[in-house]
């Protein structure tokens, strides 16, 4: 029996949580899984982290493969990723279009953000939506998904929160108060791959390959699809 530990980004959290327990059941060895944001995943990789199986944007996997740190070939795609709107379950908003989603900004009293992937597309459309000076004042940049969650929860209904729609999904799942008020508008959505690779240079190569590839089956596919990632 091996024991495999997985390091993961945390906007696929529910996908890739359950596909570990699955191969675990199915194969008799034991799955660890723990979650970060990619600006983490970056730092412990290259701190030499003790994982076997990687899930990561593919711009931090491009630059982990050539510096050897993943297996070349077992890279596989897992799904995509979008970033919603997320209000305490007590408020009301509605940004179905850009206009919108800029009138619901400019009344919050406060927009909250990570300073993950999703966290960084945001500060740059702020801006090019010419926003950023004028709410300023009211933005708040947590560390994690959960945090930008958690925020909104526990402040006034006029908080509204930006983060990826798997995560969003996670937490209203766990009781939190909170509602998904939709997803960005099309024309200024950001969407992000997600991808599994076996970390190079481990004792459990062939099984780390074995796991990375399980979570991309098209079984796989449905769970990721259920909790957000399409």
């Amino acid at each position: 029996m091996a024991k495999l530990k997985v390091l993961s980004a945390g906007a696929v959290k529910g996908g890739v949580a359950q596909m570990a327990d699955d191969y675990a059941r199915e194969h008799g060895d034991t799955v660890e899984v723990e979650f970060a944001t990619a600006p983490q995943l970056r730092k412990r990789m290259a701190a030499g982290e003790d994982a076997d199986v990687l899930v990561a944007p593919p711009a931090l996997m491009e630059e982990l493969e050539k510096t050897g740190k993943v297996v070349p070939g077992s890279r596989s795609f897992l799904g995509r990723s979008r970033i919603g709107i997320v209000v305490h379950a007590e408020a009301t908003c509605e940004a179905p279009d850009v206009e919108s989603f800029k009138r619901a900004l400019s009344a919050a009293d406060a927009v909250v953000y990570n300073s993950a992937s999703s966290g960084i597309y945001m500060t740059k459309l702020l801006a090019d939506l010419g926003l950023a000076q004028a709410l300023e004042s009211r933005i708040t940049v947590v560390d994690t998904g959960a945090a930008i969650m958690k925020y909104v929860a526990e402040h006034t209904p006029g908080a509204i929160g930006l983060a990826q729609i798997s995560e969003i999904r996670v937490l209203i799942a766990k009781g939190l108060p909170i509602r998904f008020a939709g997803p960005l508008p099309d024309a200024i959505q950001n969407v992000t791959r997600y991808e599994a690779a076996a970390v190079a240079g481990r004792s459990e190569a062939a099984k780390a390959k074995g796991l990375a590839a399980y979570m991309a089956t098209p079984e796989a596919k449905k769970v990721f699809a259920a909790t957000g990632i399409d």
